[in-house]
């Protein structure tokens, strides 16, 4: 299943998230990620706690068997000794889209 995911997802996604539902009807596929629990780096031995998810963030990839697909990503946030929350930073989705980079790449390929 994780070879096929690979195929399916844009690159390294499963490296950062884990799959936890994937709907499907005739004209759509939604796949739901969450962050896996790992803190960001800088913040590793700090003590950091896990507290929750953010909003999840809907990002169009690439069509599938003539059905659109749309990945769900919620992220993590943590919070730190001090307080201060923060999370990972990610660029799942094409500056300025709500596109997958390699998805926004390929329709400006296209369109120009």
């Amino acid at each position: 299943m994780k070879e096929l995911l690979d195929l399916i997802l844009p690159r390294d996604v499963l490296a950062c998230f884990e799959v936890v539902k994937v709907c499907t009807t005739s004209a759509r596929i939604d796949i739901y990620l969450d962050e896996k629990n790992i803190p960001p780096a800088e913040y590793s031995g700090q003590g950091v706690l896990s507290k929750g998810f953010t909003v999840p963030t809907s990002i169009q990839d690439f069509p599938l068997r003539g059905r659109a697909v749309y990945l769900h990503v919620r992220r993590r946030e943590w919070q730190l000794p001090s307080g201060d929350v923060v999370s990972n930073k990610f660029s799942l989705a094409a500056d300025g889209t709500r596109y997958s980079r390699e998805f926004a790449s390929f329709l400006k390929g296209i369109l120009g």
